[in-house]
């Protein structure tokens, strides 16, 4: 997987195909949409270092930093969603008395988002949106560049669909999955 970080496009994503006799890797590298190529490519350096030292037997691994992913397995595994390989962040303070109101607020942002994102050549957007006069929402939704739009939507759908099931409320929350990541805080969080 050492050619991932050599191959990194202008929008942060690489993938490759390496032949080991008599297997077969496939592999992709992808970098956040904010972060700038310098910063992309440090990131995907150390992910390529770490995941041959954590796994250096393993069939497939992953492994996500908040700037970049890195993926490889022994069957290609392009175009196709990847749900096996997900995990959930969140801030556990809630920020609503009305759970309700605020993850259709949420919903919203991050469908909308969605939908930017999945028409997008970096399958990526941010955006945000007002909560009430003090309080901004700041959301994000991105998929693996390896992806259709159709492909990718579907993906974001999915992901923004477990909203409810395990964060009503809260004060930031993140799905990040094999393919597709979304996420919202009240803080800022994006590269400017």
């Amino acid at each position: 997987m050492g050619l991932l970080p050599r191959n990194l496009s202008p929008w942060g994503f690489s993938s490759a195909l390496t032949r080991t006799y008599p297997s077969m890797f496939f592999g992709i590298a992808q970098c956040r949409g904010d972060v700038n190529s310098l910063e992309c490519n440090k990131c995907v350096v150390n992910a390529s270092i770490e995941i041959r030292k954590s796994c250096p037997y393993n069939k497939g691994a992953v492994i996500w930093y908040d700037n970049c992913m890195l993926k490889y397995l022994d069957r290609c595994f392009f175009g196709q969603i990847n749900n096996k390989n997900k995990f959930y962040l969140l801030n556990v303070a809630n920020l609503s008395n009305d759970p309700v109101l605020f993850n259709t607020k949420v919903k919203g942002l991050l469908s909308k988002l969605a939908i930017q994102g999945a028409s997008t050549r970096k399958l990526y957007a941010i955006g945000e949106t007002k909560l009430d006069t003090f309080t901004n929402l700041y959301g994000l939704a991105q998929c693996n560049q390896d992806l259709s739009n159709k492909v990718c939507k579907t993906c974001l759908d999915q992901a923004i669909s477990e909203l409810p099931n395990c964060c009503d409320g809260k004060r930031g929350w993140r799905v990040v999955s094999g393919s597709c990541n979304v996420r919202y805080e009240i803080c800022p969080f994006i590269n400017s």
